[in-house]
């Protein structure tokens, strides 16, 4: 475990973050302020997921929020104990993208992480001020055209994760790209590191597949600044989860995670999911009526009106990620089945631990009893 090897500061934007781990945004409703204040209390970058903010956060406080203001209060509570704390924006969110940036901002979020296509806009949206403002790629040339065109901006990241195919969640490679060698997340970081370099030197945080201290060293040790990491956050007590959400990520064998395809996400790109999740059954069988009643992923129309989604037509092609989504956090698990999403190497962890316990581990403090090796 190298008990012996202190993890490096990550400096961002002038933010001097003690422990170069930044908890991965897990949406929807998995990563939201208990977790992202807990992880920045141990001296990490606590990340809120934006996604659905505006209904789960609604709920919980009672009153009727639109997505500015759910982001707001979000952010508010995640900053409310002390360290660094920030958020996830899906770019593929295109109706509540805006409106998410300018309440993070507003808010005094301390990083904006933004993935799920490329943030080509992100630095005209609102003025940043203190905000990090940071894309999350998975290929050299993907950075280059940020970079280029945040140029127009005068701005360039201030910090870039390079998410390989071992992560969780949407996945920035087609079907067809996952198992090659050249996109291995060691393979593209020294690339990815070349155009950081060119473009002012700002940190590349590694993301994808790092599970434990071992993986943290290794990537520290290829060139990377810092890592990110999601499923292992995953399985915390603070995380805001369901219990049969956690309870699902412990019995997952390694065969139980795969990469759904046909029906996938109506987003277009790859998503990882545990195959027995129950929507993913359903879809599997055919047995869901296709409906959109939550709206979030809506691409516009040629009349510029957000109402497309493969989803709300058929479910041969597409499950339904809003409602699948918003059930695994507890939102309506009355009427919708849900939908589970992990990394590739969810099947290693065995129990729930305190953010304190998995940083204390991820930091040399103690080893672990959580994780299957």
């Amino acid at each position: 475990m190298h008990p012996d090897i202190h993890l490096p500061p990550l400096t961002i934007k002038g933010k001097v973050i003690r422990i170069p781990i930044i908890q991965g945004g897990m949406g929807v409703g998995v990563s939201l302020h208990p977790l992202a204040s807990a992880v920045a209390k141990e001296g990490g970058i606590g990340i809120v997921s934006s996604a659905a903010l505006d209904r789960l956060v609604s709920k919980r406080t009672g009153k009727k929020l639109n997505t500015y203001e759910a982001v707001c209060e979000e952010i508010s509570l995640a900053r409310k104990n002390g360290g660094y704390a920030g958020i996830n924006i899906m770019v593929a969110l295109a109706r509540d993208y805006d409106d998410s940036v300018r309440g993070a901002i507003d808010a005094k979020a301390d990083i904006i992480i933004s993935g799920g296509g490329l943030p080509m806009n992100l630095p005209s949206i609102h003025p940043p001020d203190t905000t990090a403002l940071v894309p999350i790629v998975s290929s050299p040339r993907a950075l280059e055209l940020i970079c280029k065109k945040w140029e127009r901006w005068r701005y360039r990241p201030d910090a870039v994760v390079l998410e390989g195919p071992l992560a969780g969640g949407h996945l920035g490679f087609r079907f067809d790209e996952l198992d090659l060698e050249s996109n291995k997340l060691e393979n593209l970081l020294p690339q990815v590191k070349d155009v950081a370099i060119k473009y002012g030197n700002f940190p590349v945080i590694a993301a994808g597949g790092i599970f434990d201290r071992s993986d943290i060293l290794r990537f520290l040790a290829l060139g990377a600044d810092g890592v990110q990491m999601g499923t292992r956050f995953l399985a915390t007590e603070e995380c805001s989860a369901t219990p049969a959400y956690k309870e699902a990520v412990l019995s997952a064998g390694k065969d139980d995670i795969l990469v759904a395809e046909k029906p996938g996400s109506p987003c277009g790109l790859p998503f990882r999911v545990i195959k027995q999740s129950p929507m993913f059954v359903s879809a599997l069988q055919g047995r869901r009526e296709p409906k959109c009643d939550k709206g979030y992923v809506l691409l516009k129309d040629r009349d510029g009106v957000f109402s497309k989604c493969s989803a709300k037509t058929g479910t041969q092609e597409s499950f339904c990620i809003c409602n699948g989504l918003l059930s695994s956090a507890g939102y309506n698990p009355d009427i919708e089945e849900p939908l589970y999403t992990v990394g590739t190497n969810a099947w290693r962890l065995n129990k729930i631990v305190s953010v304190k316990d998995l940083m204390d581990e991820l930091t040399g403090e103690t080893t672990s009893a959580a994780v299957n090796y």
